[in-house]
């Protein structure tokens, strides 16, 4: 049994952590009912379509850019479960939280690189009529935001592990360090999808795309079952102030 498990902080508080931890399952939610209505899962556009396929998909009508929208609502939303895993962090290293604030930094930064990818998608929807070309290039830049950016996502999970499994407060399962390794080994593949247009790592392939969306997915729903297992069911009385914090 651990010492020092739950974050003893004031009700409002607590309800406000309590939200940002289930705002982790909830953002995939949406993103996946997003993507989903819009056409874009499960069989996603690849480097290997054709430009009239490209066309066709952005024309496809008002869901098209509806679900992207919505999708792109879910991902900004993961800034939530980012404040949570911030605040518990930071509780469980005390007076110096470097490891928080990398978090904190590439978390923010992590949540950028999937929202806007998936915006430009909704712009190249909204208007769907101009060059061919261009639309091929918008879904080529979003595509490609989307899935290679890995250094924050990785830099992230790294400093999430180190916390975990260093820090004498374990307010995370220990678990979730070694989880939060694992989960930043498979965004590892995504960067060379540069190199292929077809094939196992192009982009919208299994390797790739696939891997990387079920371990965010499984992250998203990880850290915030993390996120409500810091958390006391009741609050003691002796509430934490923003002098004690640290």
């Amino acid at each position: 049994m651990r010492k020092e498990q739950l974050i003893n902080i004031n009700p409002a508080a607590r309800r406000t952590l309590r939200l940002c931890g289930w705002f982790g399952p909830i953002s995939i939610g949406i993103c996946l009912v997003g993507l989903v209505v819009a056409g874009a899962l499960p069989f996603p556009l690849g480097p290997d379509n054709t430009q009239e396929e490209v066309v066709a998909f952005y024309s496809g009508g008002t869901h098209v850019v509806m679900g992207l929208a919505v999708a792109s609502v879910g991902l900004g939303l993961m800034a939530l479960l980012i404040a949570g895993i911030t605040f518990v962090m930071w509780k469980s290293e005390g007076d110096a939280p470097i490891l928080t604030l990398i978090q904190l930094v590439t978390g923010t930064i992590t949540v950028a690189c999937l929202m806007f990818p998936i915006m430009i998608m909704a712009i190249a929807a909204f208007r769907p009529g101009r060059f061919g070309e261009l639309t091929v290039l918008m879904n080529d830049i979003s595509w490609l935001l989307f899935i290679t950016p890995i250094a924050p996502f990785i830099a992230q999970d790294i400093s999430i592990a180190i916390a975990i499994l260093t820090t004498e407060r374990e307010l995370f399962p220990r678990w979730l360090g070694y989880f939060n390794l694992w989960v930043g080994f498979t965004f590892t593949f995504d960067i060379i999808t540069y190199a292929f247009r077809e094939g196992p790592f192009a982009w919208n392939k299994l390797l790739i795309l696939w891997l990387a969306f079920l371990s965010y997915s499984l992250w998203a729903f990880a850290m915030g079952y993390g996120v409500l297992k810091a958390i006391p069911a009741q609050a003691s009385g002796n509430y934490v102030t923003l002098e004690d914090a640290g």
